[in-house]
């Protein structure tokens, strides 16, 4: 699998639908660093435009790439026009713009890039004193009072659709400091969101690894979409009957990176 796999209306339109956890990165960040508002951020990866908007809400003015045209349609459709400009581009390509850009976020994107490209070019197109915030999250095997959909994201889900390679290196400052850059932390995220089965269902269809079985022909959309259904209704149901409550809550596991330009003191 590569990035160019996203590159898919089925997979673009999917994305429109996942959890804004975004925001609540980005609202994060703010705590921890201060409620500042930037003038000019790139989102690079932006895929269907929900991390674009996370960053809206601390960026006047925000780019947003992708390498996936079919994405930066729906993230044209979702963002609307004011205050965002989004082209195709890859990760290690974005062009300067008429200001440097003074914040750049990558959610879900360094594991598709040439690292040393990546951060090079990043140097050349950002303001001196610019911030790099580079996160991604997961859905998990956590339900919340619910062990056994544990035992189902184990013994069912992984076996039915194996995990493909992804490069999940952890970057260093030996990594990082030859493009001019200063790691200011590397922590853990534990984020959360509450779903009903149609809307688990769909964050399900567009993971990694059911879109390899999907496009290497071994299942088809309404087979992959009939088994979900078959398996994960009994976290709803009581019988038939879909339980009251309607929704669970499900964690996310992720991390947060921030990097500075190497030859500035302080990051704000």
């Amino acid at each position: 699998m590569n990035n160019r796999s996203f590159d898919h209306k089925r997979i673009a339109e999917g994305y429109k639908d996942r959890p804004f956890l975004h925001k609540q990165v980005i609202e994060q960040f703010q705590k921890d660093y201060g409620a500042r508002q930037y003038e000019n951020g790139l989102d690079v990866g932006c895929g269907a435009g929900l991390s674009a908007k996370a960053l809206k809400l601390i960026c006047k003015n925000v780019t947003g790439t992708d390498i996936s045209p079919e994405m930066i349609a729906v993230a044209q459709e979702i963002c609307g026009a004011e205050g965002f400009t989004f082209f195709p581009c890859k990760a290690e390509e974005v062009p300067c713009a008429d200001t440097s850009y003074d914040i750049v976020t990558a959610a879900g994107v360094v594991q598709w890039v040439d690292r040393d490209a990546f951060l090079q070019n990043l140097r050349r197109i950002m303001s001196d004193d610019g911030v790099v915030v580079i996160y991604d999250f997961c859905i998990s095997d956590r339900m919340e009072d619910c062990e056994a959909y544990s035992t189902w994201w184990h013994e069912q889900y992984l076996r039915e659709f194996p995990k493909p390679y992804r490069n999940e290196q952890v970057w260093t400052q030996a990594d990082v400091e030859p493009a001019g850059f200063t790691i200011v932390e590397q922590i853990p995220l534990t984020l959360s969101w509450e779903f009903d089965l149609d809307a688990l269902i769909n964050i399900m269809m567009i993971q990694s690894n059911v879109n390899v079985r999907i496009e290497g022909g071994e299942k088809s959309v309404s087979e992959a979409q009939q088994w979900f259904c078959a398996t994960l209704i009994e976290f709803f149901a009581d019988g038939k009957e879909v339980k009251s409550f309607g929704k669970r809550r499900i964690a996310f596991d992720g991390y947060r990176w921030i990097l500075k330009c190497r030859n500035i003191c302080s990051l704000l």
